[in-house]
């Protein structure tokens, strides 16, 4: 559940950086918490590929959080490039809500339940 609450966030605040990248473009604080939303994301989602063996995703979310880090900038944020960068990312955040589901964990049988067909001791 938390992995899903943090991909909608993520993805929510893609789309506000999408809609708002003219005044928010020359901003340093916006691109920060941008940056930092994105790469928890991102990192959440690592997580959640590497436990279900899908390492293809894991991959592909591990280059999302190196290109959004917002303590070293791989890539500047501006101008077109920047806003396509961000409208894209959306694409895999939104695919992984499908591809990648965590399985319910299941109950643990009774120690006391009895098994039918065994012997006692």
């Amino acid at each position: 559940m938390l992995t899903r609450i943090m991909k909608w966030i993520t993805m929510a605040a893609l789309l506000t950086a999408a809609m708002l990248w003219r005044s928010a473009v020359n901003s340093q604080l916006p691109q920060f918490l941008l940056g930092f939303v994105v790469c928890l994301g991102a990192g959440v989602v690592v997580i959640q590929a590497v436990r279900a063996k899908k390492y293809v995703w894991a991959g592909g979310f591990a280059a999302i959080a190196l290109v959004f880090n917002p303590l070293v900038r791989v890539l500047p944020f501006s101008g077109g490039w920047g806003l396509l960068l961000v409208v894209l990312s959306i694409v895999p955040f939104a695919a992984s809500l499908a591809a990648l589901r965590t399985q319910p964990l299941l109950s643990i049988p009774s120690i006391t339940d009895r098994t039918p067909g065994s012997e006692s001791l």
